[in-house]
């Protein structure tokens, strides 16, 4: 009979992570290797981003005028800041 003595199970364990350890690392010096080799990944090389759909500030400043959330003298001085 085997007697693993004191260390049996750990040293089981560390060779089962240490196995892990090392396909995970082996699969990712593939993946960045074919990444590297195709350009994939690289910066603008993806779809582009999408549109965005917001209000630019100056139409949200004559929005606010048309309803008269502000003066007209508010207008103008948020108007010149913003074209500055």
């Amino acid at each position: 009979m085997m007697d693993y003595g004191v260390w049996g199970w750990g040293w089981m364990i560390f060779g089962s992570l240490m196995m892990i350890v090392f396909w995970g690392g082996l699969i990712a010096l593939i993946v960045l290797a074919v990444r590297g080799l195709t350009g994939a990944g690289k910066r603008g090389d993806g779809p582009p981003a999408p549109a965005r759909n917001e209000p630019a500030a100056l139409d949200i400043l004559k929005n606010r005028y048309a309803r008269g959330e502000i003066s007209g003298e508010e207008y103008e001085q948020m108007r010149q800041t913003l074209l500055q």
